[in-house]
C-alpha cells in the first residue's frame, strides 16, 4: 500500500514523500501510526552517529492501531491499540536469559531490512525498525505490546524511548532511592522524565541543568527541586546544595565529551555518573588511574532506560494512571508529517523537549 512518510537519503534534508509498503509477512503486522514523537536519536541517525540504512523513515517513539495481520500472528487483531518497540527483546539469546533484555543480540537484526520502495523502486528502511513518521509502517508483532483503553493513545508514544530511557536511567539503571540527591544535565524529552524519575523515586534534592532557561521552568513544573543554568558555575553550585559533597547521581541526558567529565567531577566522592545521552565517536572522555581511585566514583551506561518492556511497562502505565507520571508536560507542540523537516532543526537547537507528529493531521 502507499502512505506518506518523512525519509532521509544519503546527506539530503528530510522530506515528506510517499512510498509504497509491502503487505505484511509471517509474523509481521501492518500499523496506522496514531502518533511519533522527536527524539534525538533521530538526529544522530541522519548525522552518522547511529549507522543505518539510508533512504530511512525516520521515527522510532510511536504509538498506532493494528491495520492488519499478516500469517501466523497471534495476540493481535484489527483495532488493537499498540505501542512499537524499537528495541524489542527475542527472549531467547544469553542477555534476555540474564535478565537484560534491552542488549538483546537480535537488535540488529530487528533494524536490518526493508519495509517498502521509493517512487524509483529502491528498498526504504524503517528508522530502528520502526519508521513511525508515517501513516502506516510494517513491523514484526513481537515489536508490539498492546496498550490498554484508558492512556491517550496520542501521548502513549511517548513510552517508547523517551520515558523509558529517562525514567529507566533513574529507576532501574541506576536505581535510586528516596533521599538521595540528583542531577539531571540536558532537559530535552529525555531528561525532563529524567527529572519526574527523580521524583517518583523520592530524591532530594532534584536539580535540573540545561542551557534553555526556557527548560529550567518547565523542570521546575515536573519535580525539580533547584534548576541551573549551565555554565562554569553549576559544579559548585550543585555542591553548596549538597552540602559541599556534589551529587549522589548525575545523569548526562547530552552525551558530549565535555558534559560526561564535568557530570563526573560534579559527583560526590562516592557517586555515580549514569550516561544517558548518545554521543559521536570522536567524544572520547579520559580519566587517570589516580583519580578513578580516590573518587571512588562509578560509571553506569544506560541503554534504553535498562528497559524490561514485560516487567517497567506495566508500571509505567500505573504510574500515567495515578499521575505520577505527566506525558503532556514532555509535549511542547504537536505536527503533522509536513511539520517535521523544520521540527528536527528546532530539536538540534535544543528548542523543544518532544514534539508530537500526528500523520493524520
Amino acid at each position: 500500500m502507499r502512505t506518506n512518510a518523512v525519509v532521509v537519503r544519503g546527506d539530503e534534508p528530510a522530506r515528506v514523500e510517499e512510498i509504497t509498503l509491502r503487505e505484511p509477512g509471517p509474523g509481521e503486522v501492518l500499523v496506522r501510526v496514531v502518533a511519533a514523537s522527536l527524539c534525538h536519536s533521530d538526529l544522530s541517525v541522519i548525522n552518522g552517529t547511529l549507522a543505518h540504512e539510508k533512504p530511512v523513515v525516520l521515527g522510532h517513539e510511536t504509538s498506532g492501531l493494528v491495520a492488519r495481520t499478516g500469517p501466523d500472528v497471534e495476540g493481535f487483531a484489527e483495532g488493537d491499540p499498540v505501542l512499537l518497540l524499537w528495541n524489542p527483546p527475542c527472549g531467547d539469546c544469553w542477555y534476555c536469559e540474564q535478565g537484560e533484555p534491552y542488549l538483546c543480540e537480535n537488535t540488529a537484526r530487528h533494524w536490518a531490512g526493508s519495509h517498502g520502495v521509493d517512487g524509483d523502486g529502491a528498498k526504504v528502511h524503517p528508522c530502528l525498525g520502526v519508521g513511525g513518521f508515517a501513516e502506516y509502517t510494517v513491523v514484526p508483532a513481537y515489536a508490539c505490546r498492546r496498550l490498554p483503553a484508558d492512556i491517550p493513545l496520542d501521548l502513549a508514544a511517548l513510552l517508547g524511548c523517551a520515558v523509558t530511557t529517562g525514567v529507566g536511567a533513574v529507576l532501574s539503571t541506576a536505581n535510586v532511592h528516596s533521599g538521595q540527591s540528583v542531577v539531571v544535565v540536558g532537559l530535552g524529552g529525555v531528561g525532563l522524565a529524567a527529572v519526574q524519575g527523580a521524583r517518583i523515586a523520592g530524591a532530594n534534592p532534584i536539580i535540573a541543568v540545561d542551557r534553555v532557561e526556557e527548560k529550567l521552568a518547565l523542570a521546575a513544573s515536573m519535580g525539580a527541586t533547584d534548576t541551573l543554568l549551565a555554565g562554569p558555575e553549576v559544579r559548585k553550585q550543585v555542591k553548596a546544595l549538597t552540602g559541599g559533597r556534589g551529587a549522589d547521581h548525575v545523569f548526562d541526558c547530552v552525551g558530549l565529551a565535555a558534559t560526561l567529565k564535568e557530570g563526573w567531577k560534579t559527583a560526590r566522592r562516592g557517586g555515580t555518573l549514569t550516561v544517558v545521552g548518545i554521543g559521536g565517536k570522536t567524544e572520547v572522555v579520559e580519566f587517570s588511574s589516580i583519580e578513578l581511585y580516590h573518587f571512588a566514583r562509578s560509571i553506569l551506561t544506560c541503554v534504553n532506560g535498562s528497559f524490561d518492556p514485560e516487567r517497567e511497562l506495566p508500571a509505567y502505565i500505573e504510574h500515567v494512571r495515578a499521575g505520577r507520571l505527566d506525558l503532556p508536560a514532555l509535549v511542547s507542540k504537536e505536527i503533522g508529517l509536513d511539520g517535521v523537516p523544520a521540527a528536527l532543526g528546532e530539536l538540534a537547537e535544543g528548542k523543544v523537549a518532544r514534539v508530537l507528529v500526528k500523520p493524520g493531521a
